[in-house]
């Protein structure tokens, strides 16, 4: 079984910036790529940013610029850095992690997400 867990939301001011966590644990025979969604209240998920296992990463339009992922493969986190943030940046953050945990294939473990709110 895996477990995935985001941690580093809070409140936080217009222009200001957070560093969110996410590391998985438990039975990962390998991983494969993570990616970064968010998502308000009444809409759906969105992506935000991915980073596969080359490295390579890739970002939704409107947060290139402004927020970098990136990857401890050795302890399986992923990290987004946030920076000039925005109200409307305001959303529960999602890790999604594409591992296979001994199945053979590829499946996406969900964390609980966590709240980040910008706002004077």
């Amino acid at each position: 079984q895996v477990h995935v867990v985001e941690s580093g939301g809070g409140l936080v001011q217009p222009g200001g910036s957070l560093i969110l966590s996410c590391e998985a644990s438990g039975t990962i025979v390998r991983s494969n790529a993570v990616a970064w969604y968010r998502q308000v209240h009444g809409m759906r998920r969105a992506v935000v940013a991915r980073i596969v296992s080359s490295g390579q990463t890739f970002y939704e339009d409107s947060m290139e610029g402004r927020f970098t992922i990136s990857r401890d493969c050795a302890e399986n986190k992923t990290f987004l850095q946030m920076n000039s943030l925005k109200p409307e940046d305001t959303a529960v953050y999602y890790c999604g992690a594409e591992i296979d945990d001994g199945v053979g294939y590829w499946q996406i473990f969900w964390g609980q997400g966590t709240q980040v709110t910008v706002s004077s």
